[in-house]
Formats: structure tokens, C-alpha cells, sequence
């Protein structure tokens, strides 16, 4: 048998020369008379051996000839290639190989004797209706594409695991029927290409051992190491954190970096940073994570190990912080308490990377060794490739950790909104009396409505208030050390100036996550004690340094001015259109009772969801579905008109744009016990979830113009019936004079599974009555109230 064991296949496997042996027959025939003199000699040599041309069917004959085999096979493995190519002959998705390159033989001779070379997850069924494909394509001249990439992982000889992308070549191979096989019609493969995974009906089809597949085929590997355990490593990133093993994760984590850096000494860990206290802990959603710069499990100071010059860069610049030899680091920085924390845990070489999310660094990933040099600056940016994937992951992580506080701070107890009321009192009382356990409350068939006016741009605005107060105090310590420098020259003041004014300088140009923090620091540690120590002679100074510490907020000794105005401005907004949506819901209350939440971000978003099950009622009618929606649009028009007249007595220029997203479909909703709050239910229903969350910032398809747009309102919907409906709630309210006659149908781009989406962009007609201006003391005055 040509197979070591047998195996459910369609084929019956003749390795064959053949087509080779042809090839070597037009060449003795040349007129390249050295050529041609070779092939004359490889053909009478193979002619001695019948089966290399009618078919190889024992393994033994190969072994047996393998010298004569692979001078026939000279021409298509050149020795000159052999140490760098990984080359084989094979069957392809067989396990039959032999004639290997020195190098594929080597990498093999590495692994040990006990290795068995194995297609990575290719299972038997997978391997049956692949080689029926294979027929499909070479004996049908179909051209299905079942191609997807192939691996072996193989260990070398450190115990590291490589991973070789494996490439076939089946120019050698031909595929021809038996008396068993069974001819295929074009409604026969009608059915086999919609039933991929039925291997019962493939084997119907293609009985065992029905065709001959003859020849031979080339397998070349290449060194896809980095880029396979990358692939692992989003596959686990995206695998949900409940569902993982900690000790389990953990090693197939370092086992990942390990093939990245190929060694074997790697470890990694992980030290988040808590903002409040400026210190290196263990990482909060992981506590079996170590962590190598918070020693011992004990919070650390950052600032204890920011004693190098070069450390700040790891925050500073979102650089990867790297120490070779840790020895000599500590040697020739020993006030960085760093050193002598790695070398007590023996790490003689490391990086260290900051995650930084959204302008906020969460914590530093950490890679260690014990051997000097093995991590240093180059193989560093091996990090690139996957920093990204574990940034993301981290901060959802910090996302659920936000939520559980969340949920923590709610305990036992949440609102229940007035119209669900009905439903928790039901199971409450059922539970008391039968002493069963809770259950959770879930409402079918209840219809979605979504909508929201958020505030455009304001995350580039808080960070522009952010860096005008900062350079406000640092400009305003820089004028006082000018003037005391000028009073009473010292170096100590002189030099003062010049930081301050590096500070200033830096700031102007871009704001880095933890600039703000840096330079707080230095005012507290470096400026502020001579300012209270050093009292200065000249009353001008006195005065310019007693205004200076009473701009200061009590709070948090900054300077916020700017910033202050622009939460009061943003605060001011939430709570105006809040204010609008909750006196309106009453009244859409009593039109037909609906569920009701909503949410202050940057703008305010809201939820309705109405049905039967709501109210438990008979008597809902689609009626109540479309009165709703008419109320959300009108509601939209008195929010953006409210704001309309707000936005002149605003410290900042905000513009806001609104948002309806239209779903047809029935959903199913649910509420979480464990976060006290409604949810929808199933991965189907979940979609909608994921569209709400990514609609505002999608773009109108084609171009990179965003589908909300500021004095409009864009209604999002996915069937052309909801178009219809909406156009006419336009119409209607254009003859009230709510809408104005701009009106823009436009198609989404697709999101991430979701595609076909529409949308409709129409003017807000405006109250032309003058707006109440207000000032920015009666601003704060109406936040109070």
C-alpha cells in the first residue's frame, strides 16, 4: 500500500512519473547534445523500473529507489536550492511525502524523532470532500475555489513552535474514474456546492476508492511564523474573556510570543496605571496576570521609576521603553528603582510598551528575559504588528470593568420605568409565593425606536480647552520667574524660565495623552514649593504670584477655566434636550404605553420599544408604532429648535446633529439581571445593537461625507416601505412648517455586517423669534436648577 494506514478516500493513489519521464523523452531527442545525453542515460535507468511510470502502489518501491527517483526529480529540486528551499514531493492533502531539500529534511531532523507531521486542523471529513473538489476541478474542468491557507507547526530544535504556510503544485497529477466511480450531473453539483459540510452526500457522489488520482505533486513551505501566531492571537483577543482559561490563555499567550521573538525565555506581563494615584498595579481584569514593574503585587509610584532621562519617553511619546542589559542600566542609573526590581525577579533585558487609548494610557505591556541583549530596540518592532490587537482588547476590558462598577454601584435596586412595572411585580409575587427562583423578564415582538442629538466634535474640543489652560498657568509661572529672575538673578530662576518655557513650546505643538500630567507634576514638585518657600521682596511679584494661585481651581490646584466652561456648555445641552424629551414623554405615554430610557453622553440619546408585550394589552395596533414615530421626529424638531435658541448665549461654537434609525422588524428584549437593564436578546436581534452604536459615524457611500449633518436630521432606515412612511411624516410636518424643503436620499456605506442601509437628510425649519441670550453666570444658574 502506498498509504501506511488506510484512509476514507475517493482516490486510489498510483504514484507516477510519467509525466516526467515524457518530458525527459523530448529532451534525449534534442539537438543539446550534453541535455539530451543525460536523458538518454535517466530514461534507460528508469526503464529497469516499470512502475515509476505505470504506478507506484507500495511505499517500499520508493524507499527502494529513492536515489533513481530523485535524479529524476533533479531538475525541479536543483541542488544549488536545497539548504534554502523547504521543498517535498507529496500527494496533495495526503500524508505521503518523500524526496525532501536538505532544509525541509533538517527542520524535520530538529522537531525529533517522536514528530508527526500533521495538516493543522484538517479533520477527516474536511480531507474527503477536498479530494472530491479536487475531481470536480482537474477531471470536470470546474473551477471551484475550496483554496484556503494550510499549515504544519512544527518545533524546532529550542522547542519554539514554527508555523509553515504549505503551497501545492499539481502540474504532475492527473485524476481518471474506475468502473465504481459515478458520472456527476450539473444538478448533481447544484446540490453539492450548497452542502459543503454533508461529507455523507460527498461520499455518495464519490465512493471510496472510485478514482485514480496518478502522478505526483511538489509541496513547497514557507516560514509563516509571525504572521500564524499573530492570527492565534486575535483568535484569542476575540474569544470572550469568561470563556478562557487563565492559565490556559496565559501560556498559549507567551507560547504566541515566543514564536514572534523565537526564543524561549520570553515571559510577559502586564502593569496597569491608576490615573488617581500615579502608580503601577496588578492588572484589574486579570489578577493572575503578572506584573513585572509592580514587584511583589505591591502598587508602585511611575514616578519612582522615572528617575532616567529616557523613561519618560515611554509615556511621553508612546515609544517602546527598552533596556538590553539591565546590569549596566542599573549601574549606571541606580536611583531608577527599575533596575534593581528586574534584576530581583532576574530579568536581564525587556521591553516595555504603553497602552494608550483614546489619549489615555491604561498601563504598560511588559516583555522580559533572563539573557542579556536578547530583547533590545530592533527585534523590538516586532510589537507593531500586534500592539494594536492588544490595545483594543485591553480597553474592553477596562470597558467591562467600568460596567461591573456600574452594576456594583446599582446593587439590588434600578429604576423601573412605569410601563414594564407590571411585569417585574408579576414575577416578584409568582416568586414569593412558590419560592421559585427569579426569572429573567423578556419582552417579544416589541418594536425599536432609536434616536439621538449629539454634539459634533467634542472630543476635539475638550482636548482644545485642555491645552488653553494649561498654557494659561505655565505662561502665567513663566511671567513670575521673569519678574523674580529680573528682581534677584539666580541660575536656579534662570533655569526655571527656560523649562517653562520648553513646556510652553511643546503644548503648543500637540498635547500628548499624559502631558497634562507631566507638567502638573513638575508645578507641584518643582514650582509651586519656591513659590511658597521664596517670598519675594518686590509687591509687583507679590501680587502677580497671589493672582496666580487665585486663578488656580481649589480642587485640583490647575488652572480650569476654560475647561469648565466647556463641561458647563456640554452639561447645559445634555440637560435642555433631556428636559424636552422627558415633558414630551409623558404625553406619548398616553397615547399608548411604550417603554422609555435615555442617555447623557455628549449630546443624549434615547430607546422606546413598543408591543403587546409591553402592556400586556390586546388592543395594540400598528396605529400606536406610527404615532410614535410621527411624536420621535416632531420631538426631534423642538430639540434641535431649543437648541437653535441655546447656542448663541454658548461659551464654545457647538453645532449638534440628529439622528433616527428606523427598524421594521420585531426584537426581543431582555432584562440583564446582572446589569440591571434592558438589553435585546439573541445575535440576530444584537445587529441592531451594533448599528445603533456605529450609524452617527458612518459616511454616505462613495464618499467620506458623514450621513448627520448639523440644522438636519437624518432618519436611517433599511426597507424601501420605511422610506415611504417617512416621507410622508416629512411632507406633513414640511406643510406645518417644522421641516424645511431641503431634502437628501442618499445610500449608507456597509458597516461591519450589515449592509443595504438608506437615508434621508431634511432642513430643520427654525423658530424665527430672537432667542433668549444668556449669560454665562445664568448658564451654570439653569445647570443648578
Amino acid at each position: 500500500m502506498i498509504l501506511k494506514e488506510p484512509i476514507d478516500n475517493p482516490f486510489e493513489v498510483q504514484i507516477s512519473f510519467h509525466r516526467l519521464l515524457e518530458n525527459l523523452e523530448e529532451i534525449a531527442n534534442s539537438d543539446v547534445d550534453y541535455r539530451a545525453h543525460y536523458a538518454q542515460g535517466l530514461l534507460k535507468a528508469a526503464a529497469k523500473v516499470p512502475e515509476l511510470r505505470d504506478g507506484i502502489k507500495d511505499f517500499d518501491t520508493i524507499k527502494m529507489h529513492k536515489h533513481l527517483i530523485g535524479n529524476l526529480l533533479a531538475d525541479l529540486f536543483p541542488t544549488a536550492l536545497t539548504n534554502n528551499e523547504i521543498k517535498a514531493v507529496t500527494i496533495p492533502f495526503h500524508n505521503i511525502v518523500f524526496n525532501y531539500s536538505a532544509r525541509f529534511q533538517q527542520i524535520l531532523n530538529n522537531a525529533g524523532p517522536d514528530f508527526d507531521m500533521e495538516v493543522r486542523d484538517f479533520t477527516d471529513e474536511r480531507f474527503y470532500v477536498m479530494s472530491c473538489c479536487m475531481i470536480l476541478n482537474g477531471y470536470y474542468g470546474h473551477k471551484f475555489d475550496f483554496a484556503k491557507p494550510f499549515f504544519y507547526d512544527i518545533p524546532d530544535g529550542n522547542g519554539i513552535q514554527k508555523h509553515y504556510r504549505i503551497l501545492y503544485n499539481a502540474d504532475f497529477i492527473e485524476i481518471l474514474p474506475t468502473e465504481k466511480s459515478k458520472p456527476i450531473t450539473a444538478e448533481d453539483i447544484e446540490i453539492l456546492i450548497d452542502n459543503f459540510e454533508d461529507t455523507a452526500l460527498w461520499k455518495e457522489k464519490f465512493p471510496p476508492q472510485s478514482w485514480i488520482m496518478r502522478g505526483f505533486g511538489i509541496m513547497s513551505l514557507y516560514d509563516a511564523t509571525v504572521e500564524s501566531a499573530v492570527s492565534n492571537l486575535k483568535t484569542n483577543l476575540l474569544s470572550p474573556k469568561q470563556e478562557l482559561d487563565t492559565e490556559i490563555i496565559r501560556e498559549s499567550f507567551q507560547g504566541i510570543f515566543r514564536s514572534i521573538f523565537q526564543f524561549n525565555d520570553l515571559r510577559i506581563g502586564y502593569s496597569s496605571i491608576d490615573p488617581v494615584t500615579n502608580k503601577f498595579t496588578v492588572s484589574p481584569f486579570e489578577k493572575n496576570i503578572h506584573s513585572f514593574l509592580s514587584y511583589d503585587d505591591a502598587a508602585t509610584d511611575c514616578g519612582d521609576f522615572l528617575c532616567h532621562s529616557d523613561m519618560p519617553e515611554l509615556i511621553k511619546e508612546q515609544k517602546y521603553f527598552v533596556i538590553s542589559d539591565v546590569e549596566k542600566f542599573h549601574s549606571e542609573h541606580p536611583k531608577a528603582l527599575i533596575g534593581g526590581q528586574l534584576l530581583a525577579q532576574d530579568i536581564q533585558s525587556a521591553i516595555f510598551a504603553p497602552v494608550v487609548k483614546n489619549g489615555t494610557l491604561l498601563g504598560v505591556i511588559e516583555l522580559v528575559s533572563a539573557t542579556k541583549k536578547r530583547l533590545n530596540s530592533i527585534n523590538s518592532n516586532k510589537l507593531d504588528i500586534v500592539l494594536p490587537y492588544l490595545i483594543d482588547t485591553i480597553d474592553r476590558y477596562y470597558s467591562d470593568i467600568r460596567n461591573q462598577i456600574e452594576a456594583l454601584i446599582q446593587k439590588e435596586y434600578t429604576t423601573i420605568h412605569p410601563s414594564v412595572y407590571w411585569k417585574f411585580r408579576e414575577e416578584a409575587f409568582s416568586h414569593l409565593n412558590d419560592a421559585a427562583s427569579l426569572h429573567e423578564i423578556v419582552f417579544n415582538n416589541v418594536y425599536p425606536l432609536f434616536g439621538q442629538i449629539d454634539i459634533k466634535g467634542s472630543s476635539e474640543k475638550r482636548n482644545a480647552t485642555t491645552k488653553d489652560d494649561i498654557l494659561v498657568q505655565v505662561n502665567l509661572l513663566k511671567d513670575i520667574f521673569e519678574a523674580i529672575n529680573a528682581a534677584k538673578k539666580l541660575p536656579v530662576f534662570e533655569q526655571k524660565v527656560f523649562e517653562l518655557e520648553q513646556y510652553v513650546t511643546s503644548i503648543a505643538s500637540d498635547v500628548k495623552a499624559d502631558s497634562e500630567q507631566i507638567i502638573q507634576r513638575y508645578i507641584k514638585q518643582e514650582i509651586h514649593p519656591i513659590l511658597k518657600m521664596h517670598q519675594p521682596e518686590a509687591t509687583e511679584i507679590k501680587k502677580m504670584v497671589a493672582a496666580y494661585f487665585d486663578a488656580l481651581d481649589a480642587n485640583s490646584e490647575t488652572v480650569y477655566a476654560s475647561r469648565k466652561k466647556f463641561d458647563a456648555t456640554v452639561s447645559i445641552i445634555n440637560k435642555k434636550m433631556a428636559n424636552i424629551l422627558d415633558k414630551k414623554q409623558v404625553e406619548a405615554q398616553e397615547y399608548y404605553p411604550h417603554y422609555y430610557e435615555r442617555f447623557k453622553t455628549d449630546g443624549v440619546e434615547h430607546n422606546m420599544y413598543i408591543g403587546n408585550s409591553i402592556t400586556n394589552e390586546p388592543q395594540f395596533n400598528f396605529l400606536y408604532l406610527y404615532n410614535l414615530r410621527l411624536w420621535q421626529l416632531q420631538v426631534m424638531c423642538d430639540m434641535e429648535n431649543e437648541y437653535h435658541k441655546l447656542q448663541p448665549s454658548l461659551p464654545f461654537p457647538m453645532e449638534v446633529a440628529s439622528l433616527i434609525l428606523v427598524i421594521n422588524l420585531p426584537i426581543t428584549i431582555r432584562f440583564r439581571m446582572d446589569e440591571k437593564r434592558f438589553d435585546v436578546d439573541g445575535s440576530y436581534n444584537a445587529r441592531y445593537e451594533v448599528v445603533k452604536k456605529r450609524i452617527d459615524k458612518a459616511f454616505i457611500k462613495g464618499t467620506t461625507e458623514r450621513i448627520t449633518a448639523q440644522n438636519k436630521i437624518t432618519i436611517v432606515y433599511a426597507q424601501q416601505e420605511e422610506g415611504s412612511e417617512y416621507k410622508r411624516y416629512i411632507a406633513f410636518l414640511q406643510h406645518k412648517k417644522r421641516l424645511g424643503p431641503e431634502v437628501e436620499f442618499f445610500d449608507v456605506e456597509d458597516l461591519q455586517g450589515v449592509s443595504g442601509l438608506k437615508g434621508i437628510r431634511v432642513s430643520v425649519m427654525y423658530d424665527q423669534t430672537s432667542p433668549k441670550l444668556y449669560s454665562y453666570n445664568e448658564l451654570v444658574s439653569e445647570l443648578g436648577n
